[in-house]
């Protein structure tokens, strides 16, 4: 079974970029993006410090309105959303 940590770990590269692209292309439109990527900077040093990431993903839960996708965005801003969700349910389910 994957873990949340392994999970993170796996997609972090993809991750980071993305996080950091969609600050770029949607920054303006939905400023909610810029708190997803401090608060995926957060996670990523909490998996690595072996801290508890409940809090993190109940900030990233609440910013994101449960990882509700915009209609407007593009697929980079869905595969964020889609991955973040999955690292939280995997962190959910452990």
């Amino acid at each position: 079974m994957t873990t949340v940590k392994d999970y993170i770990a796996t997609h972090d590269d993809r991750l980071n970029f993305y996080t950091h692209a969609i600050t770029n292309a949607h920054g303006q439109n939905h400023p909610e993006v810029f708190a997803v990527r401090g608060q995926y900077i957060r996670l990523r040093t909490a998996v690595n410090s072996d801290l508890s990431l409940d809090e993190n993903f109940a900030e990233l839960r609440q910013t994101t309105h449960d990882y509700a996708i915009p209609n407007d965005v593009c697929p980079v801003f869905k595969a964020t959303y889609h991955m973040l969700a999955t690292a939280d349910k995997l962190n959910a389910s452990a």
